[in-house]
């Protein structure tokens, strides 16, 4: 009788499994996923050690304009051309599978360390770093704001 039900359980799992697959493979998502988004991290590590305005607007997917190219700029006066590698990264998938956090620490060749968090996203398949701050206010919309509205 135990052998029986040991045989109509296996038998039971084996086609679950057989069945639900369907032939096509598992799709990964979520942190299985983060290729893209640790790749971009490391184009934005790279650009930083490169001094590459060019290739800091890449890995945050902001247009090439004059706003960008100034803030690009200023990022990599302040952190660039350190020779930064990568001593961890997380990336926590707090918004979907499309949108993250990324908690980069990385180190410069003199010790010193360099610790950030900051969003990275996926937009039209391509994962990009939000760094950039200062990007204007599309025309005809206003900024938000965190005043108290006027009564």
């Amino acid at each position: 009788m135990a052998r029986h039900r040991i045989a109509v359980v296996a038998l039971a799992l084996l086609c679950a499994s057989g069945c639900s697959s369907g032939g096509e493979p598992p799709r990964p998502s979520g942190p299985a996923a983060t290729g893209g988004a640790r790749q971009a991290v490391g184009a934005y590590v790279d650009a930083l050690n490169a001094r590459s305005t060019a290739g800091l607007i890449r890995a945050g997917g902001v247009p090439e304009a004059p706003w960008s190219r100034r803030e690009a700029a200023r990022i990599i006066a302040g952190k660039g051309g350190r020779d930064w590698w990568i001593r961890d990264l997380r990336i926590e998938y707090d918004l979907g599978p499309d949108v993250g956090s990324a908690h980069l620490v990385a180190r410069d060749a003199g010790g010193e360390s360099l610790r950030e968090t900051f969003t990275v996203l996926r937009a039209g398949g391509a994962w990009h770093v939000s760094v950039f701050d200062d990007q204007p206010v599309p025309g005809g919309k206003s900024a938000a704001s965190t005043r108290a509205p006027d009564s």
